[in-house]
C-alpha cells in the first residue's frame, strides 16, 4: 500500500469518543493490510516497565508477543527499551535472540518488524507485524510501519490526558494478563491430564466455582504451585 492510501485510511480513524482499545485495534488492522505479506500484528504498550498487548489482529501476533513478555526480551522489548525498530527477515536464521527466536519459528513465524512508539520523548509502546514467509519485509514495509507507529503514539499520547482513560489501559492490561495466565493453566491441565483444551477450561471454571474463587485466581495459583483444588475425575 502506498503511503498516501495509508494516510487516508488513517485519517478515517474516529478517535472521539470511543475505547482506545477499539481504535488501536482498528489501527492495527490498517497496518496488517498496509503490508500484503504480514498475517498479523499487535501493539505492546508499557506501563511501569510491564509490557501488554492492547490490541492485536491475529492469534500469531498474541503468542509471539507472550514468548518474549516470558522471557523477557526480544525484538518488541528491546524496541520499546531502546526507541530502536527491529527487523527480524528470517525467524530462523536470528542469531540476535536465539532462544525466542528458535520458539517463535516453532509457531510459525517467519520474519518480523517491531517499530517503537515515541511520544514526548519517551517510548511508550512498539508496533509489531508478524509474517509468516521469511524475507516478508523490506524498506518499505519499515517505512509504512513508522507511519502507523507515529499515529498510534499520538492516539494513545492524547487519550492518556484523562484519568479515564489511564484506567481504561490498566483495565486492558489486568485483562490480557488474565488471559494469558488462563492460557498457561489450560496447557498445564492439558498435559498432566490428556484433556482438550475446552476441558482444560471446562475444569478450570468448575475449580472456580467450587470454591468460589476467581478464575484467574485459580489459574494463577496452578501455574505458581501446581495446585488445583479439584477432582478432575468427578
Amino acid at each position: 500500500m502506498p503511503v498516501n492510501r495509508l494516510h487516508a485510511s488513517l485519517g478515517q480513524v474516529i478517535f472521539v469518543d470511543r475505547p482506545l482499545g477499539d481504535v488501536l485495534t482498528e489501527i492495527v488492522g490498517i497496518a496488517r493490510e498496509a503490508m500484503p505479506d504480514t498475517d498479523a500484528a499487535s501493539i505492546t504498550l508499557i506501563r511501569s516497565e510491564n509490557a501488554f498487548t492492547a490490541a492485536h489482529v491475529g492469534q500469531l501476533a498474541l503468542e509471539a508477543d507472550e514468548l518474549q513478555y516470558q522471557r523477557g526480551y526480544g525484538p518488541c522489548l528491546d524496541a520499546a527499551r531502546g526507541g530502536q525498530s527491529f527487523l527480524i527477515e528470517d525467524m530462523a536464521e536470528e542469531q540476535r535472540w536465539p532462544d525466542y527466536c528458535r520458539h517463535a519459528a516453532a509457531q510459525g513465524v517467519g520474519a518480523s518488524l517491531s517499530i517503537p512508539l515515541p511520544f514526548q520523548g519517551i517510548t511508550i509502546g512498539v508496533v509489531n507485524t508478524y509474517a509468516r514467509r521469511p524475507r516478508a519485509y523490506g524498506d518499505l514495509d519499515l517505512a509504512l510501519g513508522q507511519e502507523v507507529a507515529a499515529w498510534v503514539a499520538v492516539a494513545v499520547g492524547n487519550a492518556e490526558g484523562t484519568a479515564q482513560t489511564l484506567q481504561e489501559l490498566e483495565d486492558m492490561r489486568t485483562a490480557m494478563l488474565s488471559r494469558a495466565t488462563i492460557e498457561q493453566a489450560k496447557g498445564i491441565l492439558m498435559e498432566r491430564y490428556k484433556i482438550s483444551a475446552d476441558q482444560a477450561f471446562n475444569l478450570l471454571t468448575r475449580t472456580s466455582q467450587e470454591t468460589n474463587t476467581k478464575l484467574r485466581s485459580v489459574a494463577d495459583e496452578l501455574v505458581h504451585t501446581g495446585i488445583l483444588k479439584a477432582d478432575p475425575t468427578s
